[in-house]
């Protein structure tokens, strides 16, 4: 795996970050809006914007004192990318295991047997 996924990876792990990144999903915002949701002080939401700035996941402009965060996409496009070649694995090995149990499962209809009836266990009296 490359630096870069590793970054990204790391970043993605903690759940206040994900938060983080779904919040900018819906557009730019300050670090004071950022914080808004959380029950943690405005330097520990700092921190977690230093990790996503060193994944490159969010970008910081500088607009006078005013520095909104941004959700950089091609991070997670990267992610995704490296993810897809794993759901493909698995897409085509189910499609496998589903194959070989059409080959293999009986095609008759359902067993009707008779009702599971308990026995009385050995020693025990029945009233």
């Amino acid at each position: 795996m490359s630096p870069n996924l590793d970054r990204t990876f790391a970043a993605l792990a903690d759940p206040t970050r994900r938060a983080i990144l779904a919040r900018l999903a819906l557009g730019q915002a300050s670090v004071t809006e950022l914080a808004e949701p959380f029950a943690i002080s405005l330097p520990a939401i700092s921190r977690h914007l230093k990790v996503l700035e060193r994944a490159a996941l969010i970008s910081r402009a500088a607009e006078g004192q005013f520095r909104p965060c941004a959700l950089t996409a091609d991070p997670l496009r990267q992610a995704s990318d490296w993810l897809d070649h794993y759901r493909q694995f698995w897409n085509q090995s189910l499609d496998r295991l589903a194959e070989h149990l059409e080959r293999t499962t009986p095609k008759e209809g359902p067993r009707h047997d008779r009702p599971n009836r308990r026995r009385p266990s050995p020693g025990r009296n029945r009233n």
